[in-house]
């Protein structure tokens, strides 16, 4: 199985002025990909640390994905975090210094051109649909880290990594509380080692009580182990089944 991890980068969502976006949807995409997103680290605008997690995650993972500090302002540091957990410069991308010059024209500042800067043996990732590269260094992709931006370069990211066999998720909603179907979940979570089951109480509303998830990579045994559980728990006590 191909593995990920993500690296959301911000003072601003330690410190709780923004909510991040970005995991969701980038989990959302991977799983789609057949890749599990493994780990997610949040760190502050912190070069030395941001280094550290970079070496870490890309060593352990298929990929690493971080998220934010790629823009022209004095907290934007992650281009040289990933140059430091490296060993590598920085230097200017010529390609991305003349887009520059061309979207900005006579509007043009050096604070502009900080956004051309990569470290020195990254590549440029592009296409058709989003011609503005992304920086990937190694296995590492350096995304932007606002959410309309990143968004859109998953396209991207699905054309470059190719797609597998994709998760497969089915759900069972019930009646009962945790407490009550345990002893039904664990015997099927016995049963069916291979499948990733999850099981989420709901506080408010009258419709279910608890939603049980069953992912996995093999359409066959997911939907197995979902009829197990549905056909243990009693009668009536199955609001639906997805």
């Amino acid at each position: 199985m191909r593995t990920a991890a993500a690296l959301i980068i911000g003072n601003e969502l330690l410190t709780g002025k923004i909510a991040d976006a970005n995991v969701l949807v980038l989990a959302r995409a991977l799983r789609l990909l057949g890749v599990q997103l493994k780990r997610v680290v949040m760190v502050l605008d912190d070069i030395d640390v941001i280094a550290q997690e970079v070496r870490a995650l890309s060593s352990s993972h298929d990929w690493l994905f971080t998220s934010g500090g790629v823009g022209p302002t004095h907290d934007d540091v992650t281009i040289d975090a990933v140059a430091l957990a490296f060993g590598a410069k920085v230097i200017s991308s010529a390609p991305m210094e003349q887009m520059l010059r061309d979207a900005y024209g006579d509007k043009l500042t050096e604070g502009h051109l900080l956004m051309a800067r990569i470290p020195e043996g990254a590549r440029l990732a592009s296409n058709a649909k989003m011609p503005w590269p992304t920086v990937v260094m190694k296995n590492v992709w350096v995304l932007p880290g606002v959410p309309e931006i990143f968004q859109a370069k998953l396209p991207l990211i699905r054309d470059e990594l190719g797609a597998d066999q994709p998760f497969v998720s089915h759900a069972v909603f019930t009646t009962l509380d945790e407490g009550t179907l345990k002893p039904m979940l664990d015997s099927v979570v016995a049963a069916h080692p291979d499948i990733e089951i999850g099981s989420y109480p709901r506080w408010s509303g009258l419709e279910y009580r608890t939603k049980l998830t069953f992912d996995g990579l093999d359409p066959a045994r997911v939907q197995a182990a979902r009829d197990a559980f549905a056909a243990s728990l009693p009668e009536g006590a199955v609001v639906r089944v997805e």
